[in-house]
Formats: structure tokens, C-alpha cells, sequence
């Protein structure tokens, strides 16, 4: 295959945005697919992963991660397939997953650590699910809450963001480990979808109703893990509640991402010191060598139908920076995925 016949559309960062990202932050790109030398692949992008971390990669400074340059293709996993390779760890026609970043074709050596591709199995689940439950939103989730938040059987754990991608995650790792779960959400058609179809025991609807009346209605035992995707008065609240020894695991801070202004931060910290309890942060690829442990466990769960995966597919490559706000407006019901070719 001469993949210079290939034609790739791609986003790069043109300016580092102030508040919401807006378009002129972006440059869109298309140039020609080089050649491919031995041990190089490329992989044609079907579907790509729109995460809230994107909006932190597009900071200057120093991070878990370092930070989009300025004329790179924006950062961002996705899954896609083979569509040529010089390698033999990949053959044309496999699917796999990985840092494909916002373009059509991804083009490299098929060991590149910030491709880090691998295999995937269309026949075991949806592919937009690879990118979801038994993805890096999954896997973020799963051994967040294991490993850091430590639930144990009876305890109350809170979710905030619980209709989204980690959070919906989290709210049904914690019922297959016996706990009482309370979600909070935004609006009644994601609270109700978190407790109808999810199965968590409670959601607080927190565009309509008072977080810290709901905390008190729905944890009347306090509360023993809170998993923090939100940041910002949530957080805030939720620490007036907490009980000895809680654990609160630092997944993200969506409401203070595009902020002009500081970051808030919990007025209600001595909650920790009156309450000996644990504040963490967490970052997914500290986990990296055990995800196989995570897609299997979820894997099982939803082939016994007791596990639910939810996406928001947007449709068009064209569209990405307009989708990519929908994250911090709300808009997206379960995990975000941009649909760039049919599979």
C-alpha cells in the first residue's frame, strides 16, 4: 500500500485559550501520509476519545504529562485500524487502541511510547466501549476507586460527575463490592438514568436541588469514600459530611478547568484533620501495567449483565472543537466520542 495516496486531516493547538477553548485555538491541517519505513505502522482512526484532562494538556507548565506544544496534533486516545505495517507486532486489519491524537491517520513505529498501541477485540465489546468501560475512563475508575478510595463492603461511597464516563464507572464497581452509593449529577434525566439503569441508590440532582440537603437525605451515616471528578463547591460540601477515616480520591476538577480567575479550593479542608481522613490525587497511568486486571473484571460484569456502558457519539472529525466544549457545558450524556470513520 502507498499510504502517500492517504490524505490526513488533523487539529493542532494554534494558541494556548484563556477560559473555554474556542476555535481560532485550533489550526486544522491536511497533508499527505508519508511513507512508512520497517517497524513503522499506520492506523486509520475510527473512533477518538474527548476526555476533560484534554483541556490541562493545552496549559503551559509543569503536569502529570507534559503539555500539547503549540503546531502539534492535539493529544488524544482513540481506536482505529491497521491499515498498513511494516512490523510484525501488527498486521493490516487489526484493531487497536491507543494515543492516535486528533487526526485521520496516525503514522509511526508500532512500539512508540506515546502511541502505545495494542490490541483490541471488536467480538467482546462495542468499539466505542474500548474507549469507555474497558478504556482509559474505565480503567480510571476501576483502579481509582480500588486502590485509592479502598470501599469496603456497607460504606456509603459519593460520586461526583455520575453520569459521566469515570463516574458511571465508579458508582458500579462500588455496588459489585457491596457498597450504598450516592451519585451526583446534573438534571433529572441523567439522575434517573443513574439510579433506573445504574443502579446506584440514590443521585443528587445538583442543577435543582441543595447538594448538602441531598447529602444529609441520601448518607445519613456520613460518608466513607468520595470519588471527586467536579472539584469546587461539590467538593466542598461533600467534606462537611465525611466520616472518620474517609477516603476522597482526586480524579478531576471539571468545574474549575476554563477558569480566569484562581482555582477555588476546599475552604472545608480541616474536615481531613478533624475527621483523620485522606485527600489523593490519582492519574490512570500509574495503572498502566495492570489495565488487563480492570477489562477483565468489567468484561465479566457486563457479560453477566451487571454492568452498563454508556456513549455520546459526536459524528465528523470537522466538528471536534465545537464537541470537545460539550464536556465543560454539560451537554454530554455518558462517555464522549467523536466518530471519525466508519468502522
Amino acid at each position: 500500500m502507498t499510504t502517500t495516496a492517504l490524505m490526513n486531516q488533523q487539529f493542532r493547538l494554534a494558541a494556548r485559550p484563556v477560559g473555554m477553548p474556542k476555535r481560532s485555538d485550533w489550526e486544522q491541517t491536511t497533508e499527505p501520509v508519508r511513507d512508512i519505513s520497517d517497524g513503522d505502522i499506520v492506523v486509520k482512526a475510527l473512533y477518538l476519545s474527548l476526555d476533560p484532562a484534554m483541556r490541562g494538556w493545552m496549559n503551559e507548565g509543569k503536569s502529570y504529562i507534559r503539555p500539547v506544544a503549540i503546531g502539534e496534533t492535539m493529544r488524544a486516545g482513540g481506536v482505529g485500524v491497521v491499515v498498513a505495517s511494516k512490523s510484525d507486532k501488527f498486521a493490516v486489519g487489526d484493531t487497536v487502541s491507543g494515543g492516535i491524537g486528533v487526526q485521520q491517520y496516525w503514522v509511526g513505529a508500532a512500539d512508540d511510547k506515546s502511541g502505545n498501541f495494542y490490541k483490541i477485540f471488536p467480538a467482546m465489546a462495542p468499539l466505542t466501549t474500548w474507549l469507555n468501560t474497558l478504556g482509559m475512563p474505565g480503567m480510571t475508575g476501576y483502579f481509582g476507586l480500588i486502590e485509592s478510595g479502598q470501599p469496603k463492603a456497607g460504606e456509603t461511597v459519593v460520586v461526583s460527575g455520575a453520569a459521566g464516563a469515570v463516574g458511571m464507572t465508579v458508582g458500579q464497581v462500588a455496588k459489585q463490592l457491596g457498597c450504598r452509593v450516592v451519585g451526583i449529577a446534573g438534571g433529572k434525566e441523567k439522575c434517573d438514568f443513574v439510579v433506573n439503569e445504574l443502579g446506584f441508590d440514590a443521585c443528587i440532582d445538583y442543577k435543582n436541588s441543595s447538594v448538602k440537603d441531598g447529602l444529609k437525605e441520601h448518607c445519613p451515616d456520613g460518608v466513607d469514600v468520595f470519588f471527586d471528578n467536579v472539584g469546587g463547591e461539590i467538593l466542598d460540601t461533600v467534606l462537611t459530611r465525611i466520616n472518620l477515616r474517609a477516603r476522597i480520591v482526586i480524579c478531576g476538577a471539571i468545574s474549575q478547568y476554563n477558569n480566569t480567575t484562581p482555582v477555588k479550593g476546599p475552604a472545608n479542608y480541616l474536615s481531613l484533620l478533624v475527621n483523620r481522613a485522606r485527600m489523593e490525587g490519582i492519574v490512570v497511568f500509574d495503572y498502566a501495567d495492570r489495565y488487563h486486571v480492570g477489562v477483565a473484571a468489567m468484561a465479566k460484569w457486563m457479560q453477566e449483565g451487571t454492568f452498563k456502558s454508556r456513549e455520546d457519539v459526536v459524528d465528523g472529525l470537522e466538528n471536534f472543537p465545537e464537541a470537545l466544549l460539550m464536556l465543560f457545558e454539560g451537554k454530554n450524556f455518558g462517555k464522549l466520542v467523536l466518530k471519525v470513520a466508519e468502522e
